[in-house]
């Protein structure tokens, strides 16, 4: 880290306007400098990789490729990058969808200016910045989920395994030799014991729990 350079900040977000004014914001500090600009996941990934920004202000709902994939392949290809998801959102799936992805930080866009360039500094300094509601979410979730992750039963977490693997219910049970209404019934099963409300917050569950290995 070379603190006698500026900041370079890639801006991602599928907003004209977002993007303006993501742009003059960044340039009112001297410590930062805009290192580009794009408007959805796959043109973050293509600029990332030609102009090496410091950090990356990420929106995550966006056409074609979205935020979170193009998150988990910039961090799966380098830790050097720091990604800061900004976005309206702050439901507990996509919070926990965008930290395992491999995002640093998570703000929504109703933070202040000040706010704001101070969590790109701590983002450049390997320090995160969650947003209040950020962090509710991820309690609320760990909460739900305490007491209940180590009644699964064995069975159960082999259909969460190839569950994580994208195996839909008929592909599970002619893995496991079980029927399709034994499969939804597991399924039901692993939703109401983990407290998700579907088939990647359990799968994200399960891995922030360590009840099943990633592929």
């Amino acid at each position: 880290m070379d603190s006698a350079r500026p900041i370079r900040v890639l801006i991602v977000d599928d907003h004209a306007m977002v993007r303006s004014g993501l742009r003059q914001f960044i340039r009112s500090f001297d410590d930062l400098i805009p290192a580009g600009e794009a408007r959805n996941g796959a043109e973050a990934v293509e600029i990332w990789q030609a102009n090496a920004p410091d950090v990356i202000l990420m929106d995550l709902v966006m056409p074609g490729m979205d935020g979170i994939e193009a998150t988990r392949q910039i961090t799966k290809q380098s830790k050097e990058t720091k990604i800061i998801v900004l976005t309206s959102f702050h439901e507990q799936e996509q919070v926990e969808q965008a930290l395992q992805a491999g995002a640093m930080s998570y703000l929504l866009k109703n933070v202040s200016a000040d706010e704001l360039a101070q969590a790109i500094r701590s983002a450049y300094a390997g320090r995160s910045v969650m947003a209040p509601e950020a962090t509710e979410a991820l309690i609320q979730a760990t909460r739900r989920a305490a007491g209940t992750t180590t009644s699964l039963t064995e069975r159960e977490k082999e259909v969460l395994a190839l569950m994580a693997q994208g195996g839909s219910n008929f592909a599970i049970g002619v893995k496991l030799n079980i029927s399709i209404a034994t499969v939804k019934f597991h399924v039901r099963n692993i939703f109401s014991k983990l407290g998700a409300k579907n088939r990647s917050e359990a799968v994200t569950l399960a891995w922030q729990h360590k009840l099943i290995e990633k592929p």
